[in-house]
């Protein structure tokens, strides 16, 4: 496990390490198997360094930043930890309860900035444009991923009125049964991966549909089957993942897609905001 790439870089790269450096990559060697889930804020906290080292220590490495570092980490340790034991080895039975909700939402602004970083204007506006043209839009998003995925549902069904989420993992093959290369594939996948999201998205592929991955990583095994690919860091101190820049990710595509297409969209919520006042939807 020590001889993987990310071990050798630090080995290698001890002499010109300063101090701080050295005892980061002291720290991870030492403790291989319960660092790799650490956020960064915490791994600087149990290392006794800054944050910002942390962070300019990946990018020392010729990572793209502490996540890419950090899942290059956990793939050293040749298996995926259960759910049970990423919680055990991101928490600290002494720590005070009250101290969480800083250390979460720190970790959200650390998690949006990592992904802002990692975001290609070209690649974002090529995927607004598949969302415009597409004949149909699916959407696969299982366990935790659902709830993004439902969020997304909503509002381009809302707008374009062509968008499916499918829901029953039994039942894909008889929604996919016309799937044609007019249509768009939006896989959501997030570690722990589904292995129905990758079958899924192998299959659009095959029948020649566009395809468009929002994970977090690069590493991630829903990559080599996306035309258009975003990144989104999920990573907190949890056995949970952080939904909030996946989140961003989705509401600026939404946002992009009723800018582009605003005199569309503004007649489609005209006549809804018409219905909604028929049927009495919502609370005045």
């Amino acid at each position: 496990m020590l001889e993987s790439d990310v071990y050798r870089r630090m080995i290698q790269a001890r002499e010109k390490m300063s101090k701080s450096h050295k005892k980061i990559a002291n720290y991870l060697i030492e403790h291989h198997e319960t660092a790799p889930f650490l956020t960064a804020s915490k791994l600087a906290k149990n290392v006794q360094v800054g944050e910002a080292t942390v962070i300019r220590f990946a990018f020392f490495l010729n990572y793209k930043g502490y996540p890419d570092l950090q899942r290059h980490l956990q793939k050293a340790l040749q298996r995926k930890m259960t759910s049970a034991e990423v919680l055990a080895r991101t928490t600290d039975e002494n720590e005070m309860t009250e101290n969480v909700v800083t250390e979460v939402l720190s970790d959200d602004i650390q998690n949006l900035k990592e992904t802002l970083n990692q975001v290609d204007s070209a690649v974002f506006e090529q995927i607004v444009h598949e969302l415009i043209h597409a004949k149909r839009i699916y959407i696969i998003a299982y366990r935790s991923a659902a709830n993004v995925g439902g969020f997304l549902e909503f509002y381009l069904d809302l707008v374009l009125q062509n968008t499916e989420m499918i829901r029953q993992a039994d039942g894909v093959s008889e929604h996919l049964l016309d799937l044609s290369e007019e249509d768009l594939v939006i896989g959501l996948g997030f570690s722990r991966y589904t292995k129905r999201t990758v079958e899924v998205l192998k299959y659009a592929k095959q029948r020649s549909a566009k395809t468009v991955v929002i994970t977090d990583h690069l590493l991630s095994p829903l990559v080599p089957y996306a035309d258009h690919k975003m990144i989104a860091a999920t990573e907190i101190n949890s056995f949970i993942d952080s939904f909030s820049a996946p989140m961003s990710v989705i509401s600026a595509l939404i946002t992009a897609l009723t800018r582009t297409e605003h005199k569309k969209v503004e007649k489609r919520l005209e006549e809804l905001e018409g219905l909604w006042e028929t049927f009495d939807v919502f609370y005045d």
